[in-house]
């Protein structure tokens, strides 16, 4: 199975990336993590994007705020699919980060998750690989089970809590 890349503009985004790895975890997918920045290490950047397919990674995930010309960048650079995650800002709220992020010129293509959506980045990215894996995708189906036996359990315990008496 291909690996996916987790590339983050700034150590100080680790906090809500840490939901896409735990993730990535939580269905044993192989990755790796790095922090590179499209403005002040673009040689890297661009090495790590250059060299993703013959490295085996199917999916790359970059998450920046601010200014967020990663995803952007790396997908300039790659023709494997690229999932912006744009992160919070205390500037403007993380609407730079996405702007950044969807507003991409046509023919260079980025695939985009809410602000700070950590979770559903690693999750678009499994379900990509998922296209050629009949087993990942059986997790996602468990997994998606899973979370509505979570809602439906917790329905029926506000009902009861809440039912008239009659």
């Amino acid at each position: 199975m291909k690996k996916i890349a987790v590339v983050m503009g700034s150590k100080s985004d680790l906090e809500i990336v840490e939901k896409c790895i735990n993730i990535l975890q939580e269905f044993q997918i192989d990755f790796e993590v790095h922090i590179l920045s499209a403005h002040r290490t673009p040689e890297e950047v661009k090495t790590l994007a250059t060299q993703a397919e013959q490295n085996d990674f199917g999916v790359i995930i970059a998450a920046a705020g601010k200014s967020a010309h990663l995803a952007g960048v790396i997908a300039s650079l790659t023709t494997l699919p690229v999932i912006a995650l744009p992160i919070k800002t205390s500037d403007l709220g993380g609407m730079d980060s996405l702007l950044s992020s969807v507003q991409m010129p046509s023919g260079i293509p980025v695939a985009c998750v809410a602000i700070n959506g950590a979770e559903n980045a690693g999750l678009l990215a499994i379900e990509m690989l998922a296209i050629h894996d009949k087993t990942l995708s059986l997790k996602l189906k468990e997994k998606r089970q899973s979370n509505a036996e979570k809602i439906l359990k917790d329905n029926k315990e506000i009902n009861l809590k809440y039912k008239k008496e009659q």
